[in-house]
């Protein structure tokens, strides 16, 4: 027969049901949302809650809710979707890193900015850069190819910026 015995109240027990600590009612908050934290080196730009956040990572897209099991990987150049309800709010972000755990979301990225500030003469201006960077030794290749994802990343979200 299971043990049905509520366990003895103690005083911290008590204390937590009479006065809920601001870190128990911001866990409460969060219940059914996630929170991203976008940081660069120079600070954090980004910290907010959602229902879910889309993440462009170097070989596609990764949909993140509340509950994902804890991953870490490598973040592509494009772009960043937090949706709340129908209201998605966009941003463009470089390459880098994320961590998923707890329902906290990190991106760690050399640069982030809201994807309304991209424009395609951004995206053009990128491209070019590509195409005048040497591409003559192994370090020099691999600089160029990231360039150019980051020249794919501003033209995609360019070109969802004139549809809207």
């Amino acid at each position: 027969m299971a043990d049905t015995r509520q366990p003895e109240p103690n005083m911290q027990s008590a204390v937590d049901r009479m006065m809920p600590s601001e870190v128990t009612e911001y866990k409460d908050s969060l219940k059914g949302r996630v929170r991203v934290v976008v940081v660069t080196p120079e600070k954090a730009v980004l910290d907010k809650t959602a229902e879910m956040v889309v993440l462009p990572m170097f070989d596609g897209e990764l949909g993140v809710l509340p509950g994902r099991a804890p991953i870490i990987g490598r973040l592509g150049a494009g772009e960043l979707r937090l949706k709340n309800g129908g209201a998605a709010e966009r941003w463009f972000v470089e390459a880098g890193f994320v961590q998923v755990r707890s329902n906290v979301v990190t991106v760690l990225t050399a640069k982030a900015r809201p994807a309304a500030e991209v424009t395609a003469d951004m995206a053009a201006a990128a491209a070019a850069e590509v195409e005048a960077m040497p591409a003559a030794t192994a370090v020099e290749r691999a600089n160029k190819t990231r360039a150019r994802d980051r020249a794919q990343g501003l033209k995609r979200v360019a070109a969802k910026n004139t549809v809207a």
